[in-house]
Order: C-alpha cells, then sequence, then structure tokens
C-alpha cells in the first residue's frame, strides 16, 4: 500500500489556517507567489507569536457568508486529496464577525461548506483563544453547546501559549465539562511542561500536541495510564520552536513508548504541509512504517467527538477500504 493509499483520520487542522491557496488567490485577486509570501510560513519561525502572524491574510478573508462557505468546501478537497476518511476542522467563530455576521451565521456558512461533500465526514471545533475575555470564551462554550450534534462536535483552546497560561482557563473547561461538552487543548507545544500538566488536569482525553510530554516520564506514565490521545503536528513544531530539528522530533519516541498518538498537519497553508507529505517525511526521518500509520489511524478512531455507532461506522469504512473494499 502507498501512503497516498492509507485511509486517514485527521483530526487537527485548523481551518484559518489551512485556506486553499489558489482560492486565496482568486479572493484577493492577487498573484499566487504573492499570496504564498503572506500565507506561508518560513520553515523556521522565531517562535509560535511569529507563526501566528501568518493567519492575518486568512482571517480577512473569512468576514463573509460566501467566502466561508468556500473556504470549508475547498479544504474538503483538499482532505480528500490525502484519502482523509474523517476529520474534526477546527476555528474560532469570533474572529470571523468584523464585517457584521453574527457568530451563528459563520458557524452555519462553514457547515455548509464541510456538508457540500458528499463523500467525506466532518464535523467542527469551536476554539476559544487564549487572548479573548472570559465572556467571549464562554460565548464559544455556549455555541458549541447550541449546535452540539448539529456538526458542532467540541471546543478547544488556542493561541498563544507563552504568553497566556494554561491554568488560567480552568473554570472555562469545568464549564464546558459539566455541560458534557467534548474538548482538546493547545498544550505543551510552545509552552512548558506545566502548561501540559494544567490541561491535563482539566479532565481533557484529547491534546493538541502535547510533545513536552517528552520531558517528563511522570506525564508520559499519566496520559498512557489515563488513554489521552495526542494530535502531533510535525512540520508545524519544526517551524514554531527554533531549537527542534525534524529529524530530533519526539513523535517516534512516544509511539514506540506507547503514547495514543496521531499525525494531523494542523495548518495546511500557513505550513505549506499534506498528510501524505507528513507522512513521508515521517518515512524518511523515522523508521514508520505504512502498518504503523494504519495502527494510529484506527486508534485515533476510539478518540473521535461523536457517539459510539458513528465511530462504529467510521471504524468498519476504514478496515473495509485497507482490505482492498471487500
Amino acid at each position: 500500500m502507498k501512503i497516498s493509499d492509507i485511509p486517514k483520520i485527521e483530526l487537527h487542522v485548523h481551518l484559518d489556517g489551512s485556506v486553499n491557496l489558489y482560492l486565496a488567490s482568486k479572493l484577493l485577486n492577487k498573484d499566487l507567489d504573492e499570496v504564498k509570501k503572506m500565507m506561508v510560513a518560513p520553515d523556521k519561525c522565531n517562535d509560535l507569536t511569529d507563526y501566528l502572524k501568518m493567519f492575518d491574510v486568512p482571517v480577512s478573508l473569512m468576514q463573509t457568508k460566501e467566502n466561508l462557505k468556500e473556504i470549508a468546501y475547498n479544504l474538503t478537497l483538499d482532505l480528500e486529496r490525502d484519502n482523509v476518511i474523517y476529520a474534526e476542522v477546527r476555528f474560532a467563530p469570533l474572529k470571523h464577525t468584523l464585517l457584521g455576521l453574527t457568530a451563528d451565521e459563520v458557524i452555519l456558512s462553514v457547515l455548509e461548506g464541510l456538508r457540500l461533500n458528499k463523500n467525506i465526514k466532518t464535523n467542527l471545533i469551536l476554539c476559544m483563544m487564549r487572548n479573548d475575555s472570559f465572556e467571549d470564551n464562554l460565548k464559544v462554550i455556549e455555541l458549541a453547546e447550541k449546535y452540539k450534534d448539529m456538526g458542532v462536535c467540541a471546543i478547544d483552546l488556542a493561541g498563544d501559549e507563552i504568553n497566556f497560561k494554561t491554568s488560567d482557563f480552568e473554570d472555562l473547561f469545568k464549564i464546558a465539562y459539566d455541560k458534557n461538552i467534548n474538548y482538546t487543548i493547545h498544550a505543551g507545544e510552545a509552552g512548558s511542561i506545566d502548561s501540559l500538566k494544567s490541561a491535563l488536569s482539566f479532565k481533557t482525553k484529547r491534546i493538541g500536541h502535547g510533545i513536552k510530554a517528552i520531558d517528563d516520564t511522570e506525564v508520559i506514565d499519566y496520559i498512557i495510564k489515563n488513554n489521552i490521545l495526542l494530535e502531533v503536528c510535525p512540520t508545524s513544531n519544526y517551524q514554531t520552536l527554533k531549537s527542534l530539528k525534524y529529524s530530533e522530533h519526539p513523535l517516534y519516541t512516544l509511539y514506540k513508548n506507547g503514547v495514543n498518538v496521531l499525525v494531523n498537519t494542523d495548518n495546511r497553508t500557513v505550513s505549506n504541509i499534506s498528510l501524505n507529505e507528513e507522512y513521508e517525511k515521517l518515512i524518511h526521518d523515522f523508521n514508520f512504517s505504512i502498518d504503523d500509520f494504519i495502527k494510529m489511524n484506527l486508534n485515533a478512531i476510539n478518540f473521535l467527538f461523536i457517539n459510539e455507532e458513528e465511530k462504529k461506522d467510521i471504524r468498519d469504512k476504514y478496515n473495509k477500504l485497507i482490505n482492498g473494499g471487500v
């Protein structure tokens, strides 16, 4: 089986970081090369804060119903090219109300765009932002509750992990927990191990990135014992962490030590990466096999933010595809 033939699950992909470049060129009425300079981060950024600056242009494009719908639909086409059969796409709805759209209109427009592609199943994760107020982030939780089982499957906490401590968001996650809203948390990416420990203390079953776990064997043991999934994005980590070489990424070590991991792109456009390309790089730089990727993807189905019947459908489809459609 070739990498391109592997059916894939993607659980950590940002809509604003994955705006198709050709579509952006059309919407901006600018040359493709010029658009690349505005939206694709360098191979090595100074830090995560520097990387996040590349989101300004795509966010500016995502302020109308038509653009949101078209951008969401085009992402499904890019996912389909990677043979992704299920994806949870995340974005911060409150960032797209600058021209007068309501948060409801934003969410419904994105859902409409995602649903245009009948070949791939998708759900939405709504992001709270670290630099937003408690009140605004509470709105995100309320929106997730409102659209639960209508295409929104969870919330997340995203943004500048260095300057906004994870521990400060405990009350918000307690509210989400009490409302029985699923959540994943960006942590252990650019921040310290303490950031990751705080996120784990919030009873999450998934962590966005989480690679700082490699610095603490007790944290690794906790993640394994409590059956938590790390949504790992190697190229993105390589770009944002100045001292990290791709060949030194901890993904392989975490995987071999028994940590639940799944490979993701994070931001397909900003990081200039597809899932097929990420798999290729991991095979080249580490000893991953096709069977390893299949095992990761099958295991990740257990962590999807959908009900058990839907998980069974995804699992059955996955097994059918790897067995030649029989």
